[in-house]
């Protein structure tokens, strides 16, 4: 008898290491995020413990992970905060630096893009789009 087992694809989640990878991003992407002094005033009056954790969360979810997100939507935390579209750009380009430093395969990090692309509408306020 001959045993046949189906093989679900490994998401971007597991191939760069679950929970403890995410956390790590997250970690050293808010370090570099927080010493840039075009984008610290953002999170002067966040609860950047919190903050750790959401982005944990949705970066997990973004990398094929467990879906544990249950706070507000892009838009609706981020519109009040009137982000412009060249502070997204730094953003982003900060996520890039981080997971490149991180050793995360570069198809992983070039999906992030993407997805970091179609919620730019989202986040960068409409006034600067």
């Amino acid at each position: 008898m001959t045993v046949t087992s189906e093989t679900t694809p490994i998401s971007h989640y597991e191939r760069i290491g679950g929970a403890a990878a995410v956390k790590a991003a997250v970690e050293l992407f808010y370090d570099r995020v927080l010493a840039d002094p075009d984008l610290a005033g953002y999170f002067a009056d966040v609860d950047m413990v919190e903050q750790r954790r959401h982005l944990a969360l949705m970066l997990a979810v973004v990398l094929g992970g467990p879906n544990e997100y249950a706070g507000r939507g892009l838009a609706e935390a981020h519109q009040p905060l009137s982000i412009t579209g060249e502070h997204y750009a730094k953003v982003g380009e900060h996520l890039t630096a981080t997971l490149v430093e991180l050793g995360v395969p570069a198809d992983v990090i070039a999906d992030v893009q993407v997805v970091l692309g179609q919620v730019r509408e989202q986040v960068v306020s409409a006034g600067d789009a």
